[in-house]
């Protein structure tokens, strides 16, 4: 935990290992064969324990930490082929800025040096990430021209609402802008030093962050003229191993690329039936294709325009009543529900949005961070996102699981293939829950999106496993759900689109399992609580978590 200070200071308990929030994690070459070297040896303490005599309890948390520690030693020989910069969340580039203009805390003075000490380091630790994409560069693993090309205009443009750091002021940066506004919060401090600290500030976003920004900038711009056009990581050496490791990672299981592939196929044809019985019921041709339905139901549906601050201000409005609503529906499913609040922060993109977990010290809600951009923002999927990222998905499993009387690993870690598995298992229980007996097109929007999660199944394999071109993968993508942006963010995170459908399913058929055996005497909260209150775990671990709830039962 403390070889990670930015996940310390993102969880809010920096303070528990007497640590204070003035560091940026460490991404020299040296350190992270320093990591790699401790990782390897609690491994074999860990195993050198019995596991036999162990307490249930202490067992189930056995088999979690074994498993993440073994993925960490496995992934080793993989440590530079991923793309730790690109377009996408995720990237080095969004984090960074994420993690200083919302996670940092900067509610004192101390908070504020905190800060400061932070902005300083920026140039040291770009430093230390280019250094570590030269590594992939001797190996060949440079991001296809069309990633290379979509992450200059992310690092060039659109920095949270910033324009270009060649062209900008740096005062008009994000963080700065973001100090700024909020040192006006932080009680005790004198005008004259709360403009000291501004100039401070100022001086080292003018000195550290725009010079190290500039330097990302070049680089990828130095790559760019040498970047393939293959998004497969089978184009890498030891490509396929890699790919396999992913996919475990991903999905916890060991489930291979063929078996993946086959899967996604076999739902895509699941909720194309589907699709077509919620679409003869609104009288739709039965002889158009699916993406053409698609879009007539967002168009018969409705949109909703952030061109205009009132109609940012109306979109945030009907974010917040999805969940206000569902809130209230929601005590006959689950026994508890966890202590920490979640907030929307608008952004401006269309519809979508990504969950950024609450701190564990009770300082940050969660926060759904909602698309409110653009002139149409359709409403008929609005609800499954807003289930998804926020509750019943994202925010309730995360934020119960970070309260849990468990082991910090087993609280804070979060495994692909269960959180995502779990918020996309909730978009399917608001249906069962009635939330759409009297919207379809709600409904719709329910079915499309999690199409897109089979169809996630199919593209990532074959890019990544059967030598798919960017151009095969689109017009798969177009064929299903008549649109393949995503294309994109599959070749920059394998593997990680993988884990919704595959962890949803297996979330599933325990359910079903528990239904058929207790009959009548099923409750969903009980089973809830079984399935979240073990803290996110592989999917294997939590097949034999809930099947001791079963036998207790």
């Amino acid at each position: 935990m403390i070889r990670q200070p930015q996940f310390l200071t993102s969880l809010g308990v920096a303070a528990e290992y007497g640590l204070r929030n003035d560091l940026l994690d460490d991404l020299s070459t040296g350190y992270l064969t320093e990591t790699q070297t401790l990782e390897k040896g609690i491994l074999e303490l860990l195993q050198g324990f019995d596991r036999d005599a162990l307490a249930p309890l202490s067992r189930t948390s056995f088999d979690v930490y074994e498993w993440w520690l073994d993925l960490q030693v496995d992934a080793h020989r993989f440590a530079y082929h991923d793309y730790p910069v690109h377009h996408f969340v995720n990237s080095y580039n969004d984090n960074l800025l994420l993690f200083l203009t919302e996670e940092h805390p900067l509610t004192t003075v101390d908070d504020a040096a905190d800060y400061l000490s932070r902005l300083s380091q920026i140039d040291e630790q770009v430093a230390q990430l280019i250094e570590s994409l030269e590594r992939r560069e001797e190996m060949g693993n440079i991001p296809p021209d069309f990633i290379v090309s979509m992450t200059i205009s992310r690092l060039t443009g659109d920095l949270n609402g910033a324009k270009t750091v060649a062209s900008a002021r740096p005062a008009t940066l994000p963080l700065y802008t973001t100090f700024r506004d909020r040192l006006e919060l932080v009680d005790d401090l004198s005008d004259a030093d709360r403009q000291g600290l501004l100039d401070e500030a100022l001086r080292r976003v003018t000195e550290s962050f725009v010079p190290a920004w500039m330097d990302l900038i070049e680089h990828m711009q130095s790559v760019q003229p040498i970047a393939g056009s293959d998004p497969g990581l089978w184009r890498l050496p030891d490509g396929d191993a890699y790919y396999q490791h992913l996919l475990r990672e991903m999905t916890s299981t060991d489930l291979t690329a063929d078996e993946i592939h086959q899967i996604g196929l076999d739902q895509v044809d699941r909720l194309q039936t589907e699709l077509r019985e919620v679409f003869d019921a609104l009288g739709y041709p039965r002889d158009a294709a699916t993406p053409t339905l698609l879009g007539r139901a967002a168009s018969d549906a409705g949109f909703l325009s952030g061109s205009t601050a009132a109609g940012k201000q109306d979109i945030v409005a009907a974010w917040q009543q999805l969940i206000d609503d569902i809130d209230g529906r929601l005590d006959p499913y689950f026994n508890r529900r966890p202590a920490a609040g979640v907030i929307i922060i608008p952004e401006d993109f269309g519809a979508g949005g990504y969950y950024v977990a609450a701190s564990v010290d009770g300082s940050r809600p969660g926060s759904f961070h909602a698309g409110v951009g653009g002139s149409s923002i359709p409403t008929y999927v609005m609800p499954t996102i807003a289930y998804h990222e926020a509750i019943p998905g994202h925010h309730l499993q995360i934020a119960l699981a970070q309260e849990l009387h468990l082991p910090v690993f087993r609280r804070y870690n979060q495994y692909n293939a269960y959180a995502e598995g779990w918020a996309l298992y909730a978009e399917r229980l608001a249906e069962e829950m009635g939330i759409y007996e009297d919207d379809p097109y709600g409904n719709i929007g329910r079915l499309e999106l999690e199409l897109v999660r089979a169809v996630r199944l199919v593209t990532d394999t074959g890019i990544h496993a059967m030598g798919w071109t960017r151009q095969q993968a689109r017009d798969y993508m177009n064929s299903v759900v008549g649109w393949s942006h995503e294309v994109a963010r599959y070749t920059v995170l394998p593997g990680q689109a993988t884990g919704y459908m595959i962890g949803q399913q297996e979330i599933l058929r325990l359910r079903q399992i528990a239904m058929d055996d207790l009959g009548d005497e099923f409750d969903y909260g009980a089973f809830h609580e079984a399935v979240l209150g073990a803290g996110s775990v592989p999917l294997e671990v939590l097949a034999e978590t809930v099947g001791r709830w079963l036998d207790s039962q």
